[in-house]
């Protein structure tokens, strides 16, 4: 009996900590729920940057590149660039240049179906060239060639032509946000934003944990044993 008595705290220990560390193998990181909204990007040396400002307060130059993706996104940091090329020489070609206006070279993509509100389907990306008075607004250049645009109260936008029909910025759960989208679309996203879209895992360094855990006990306790049959 005595020896049961010591030999159960040892056995204990190690017990409970196998299974906080399971514990921890099997949870997975929280994920943030996102927001269904119009992002708007600047093209800048050949790469897509995130507006710091909103298109009512820009006023590009002429030979600007600026962007609008539909998607469902957590913050600016993980939401998705507009796909495709953008090239302003390619998607103004046919606007020449005119004294007194600019050219504006707009790329608007719509989105996948993971990301389209409930019964609606995103239309295909486009890119077109708007000319617009040489002091307007990205504002008034999307205006000039993506009618009909929707706002909310807080002058947000909300849809660009026509779409989506309804909703602005709701939030969206991560659970639901998850559910539509596939393998292929995982890796695209993940592409866009110049990731892998891999991440630590802890797997493995668990199991070792737990392995050397249970080998550190049986060693603690043949010494114990040894100890006391001495």
């Amino acid at each position: 009996m005595t020896a049961v008595r010591r030999t159960a705290p040892v056995l204990a220990a190690p017990a409970a900590l196998v299974a906080i560390l399971l514990l921890l193998a099997s949870a997975g990181p929280a994920a943030a729920a996102g927001y269904r909204y119009w992002s708007f990007w600047e093209r800048t040396g050949g790469h897509w940057t995130y507006a710091t400002q909103g298109p009512a307060t820009v006023r590009p130059d002429d030979g600007a590149v600026q962007g609008f993706r539909f998607a469902v996104s957590a913050d600016s940091a993980d939401a998705s660039r507009p796909r495709g090329t953008a090239d302003f020489d390619t998607i103004c070609a046919d606007t020449p240049a005119a004294s007194g206006s600019k050219r504006v070279a707009l790329v608007l993509d719509f989105g996948t179906g993971a990301d389209a509100p409930s019964g609606e389907t995103p239309p295909g990306r486009r890119t077109v060239c708007a000319r617009v008075p040489a002091d307007a607004t990205s504002a008034d250049a999307l205006a000039a060639v993506a009618k009909p645009l929707r706002y909310d109260t807080n002058a947000l936008l909300c849809a660009i032509a026509g779409y989506p029909r309804e909703g602005c910025g709701e939030q969206v759960s991560a659970e639901g946000a998850a559910e539509g989208k596939s393998a292929a679309e995982g890796k695209s996203a993940a592409e866009e934003k110049g990731s892998d879209g891999s991440g630590p895992s802890l797997g493995l360094p668990i199991g070792a944990a737990v392995v050397a855990l249970l080998a550190g006990a049986a060693v603690w306790q043949a010494r114990r044993r040894r100890d006391e049959s001495g």
